[in-house]
């Protein structure tokens, strides 16, 4: 059991770390995986400690540009203004995610049907915007314009449904508000950084009584494999969308929604 318990750590850290940064929604795919794995995470330690390793792999890739960013500020309004751009991108989620969490958590992310049933409708969605013929006007995330920034925040919110992908949902909307398609990538790994701190530290709070680090093995083989292939993830994906666009993506995301409704619906 405690070896089934392994695997089954070591396939939604390497799922989440896969997908955490790809717009195919990771929360959708951890979910699900976990329910077809009949995984239980003691206190929800496991999923909210393998998410902190996508974190610090985002961090650790952009590491010598956020230090640059840093020693700049007091002299750069560049900089300024971009730090300000990825903090107003970050507000709407911030102040919705904190005023919704419980509903969130307890009625949306225990629903394996809606998770399905979003999951293929953002794919028709990402494969429409994939296929339109933009005129980018923004090409580089440091000139985004505040406005900008707050629309794409906005689009933002829409992943917090389960399924609909929160880099899948702020690209799409950078895409139909005027970004090219790699600055929409990268301005997405930017915002999650906040984001997602942000949303780890809320989970930590909310479930600090309930967390246990008894079993450590599995955490620590969830977060490495977390860690590790997002890494991989990051470093690739802007080069990817550069040549190949979202549509990959967006057929990937059918196909899972698909795989996993007919499964729900025969009773798995």
């Amino acid at each position: 059991m405690a070896d089934q318990s392994i695997i089954s750590a070591l396939v939604l850290g390497l799922i989440e770390g896969l997908t955490e940064f790809l717009p195919v929604s990771s929360t959708a795919h951890v979910l699900l995986a976990g329910h077809f794995l009949g995984f239980r995470s003691p206190g929800n330690t496991f999923a909210v400690l393998i998410q902190l390793g996508a974190i610090l792999a985002i961090l650790l890739v952009y590491a010598r540009k956020l230090l640059q960013i840093a020693a700049d500020l007091p002299t750069s309004p560049k900089a300024r203004h971009f730090v300000v751009t990825v903090l107003i991108a970050f507000l709407p989620a911030a102040v919705i995610g904190a005023l919704a969490h419980g509903f969130i958590k307890a009625v949306l992310f225990e629903t394996p049907m809606l998770i399905c049933i979003m999951l293929i409708l953002g794919g028709f969605v990402l494969l429409a915007v994939d296929k339109m013929e933009f005129r980018p006007k923004y090409h580089d995330v440091m000139d985004y314009p505040l406005s900008l920034a707050f629309k794409i925040g906005l689009f933002q919110c829409l992943a917090m449904i389960p399924g609909t992908s929160r880099s899948g949902a702020t690209i799409v909307g950078a895409l139909l508000l005027g970004t090219d398609k790699r600055s929409a990538a990268e301005f997405s790994f930017f915002l999650a950084m906040p984001t997602m701190l942000g949303a780890f530290a809320l989970d930590l709070y909310k479930n600090r009584s309930a967390l246990s680090f008894d079993d450590g093995a599995v955490i620590a083989v969830g977060f490495v494999a977390a860690f590790i292939t997002a890494i991989l993830v990051v470093r690739s994906l802007l080069d990817f969308v550069s040549s190949r666009g979202y549509a990959p993506f967006a057929y990937w995301r059918i196909a899972v929604g698909a795989v996993g409704l007919i499964a729900l619906l025969l009773g798995a």
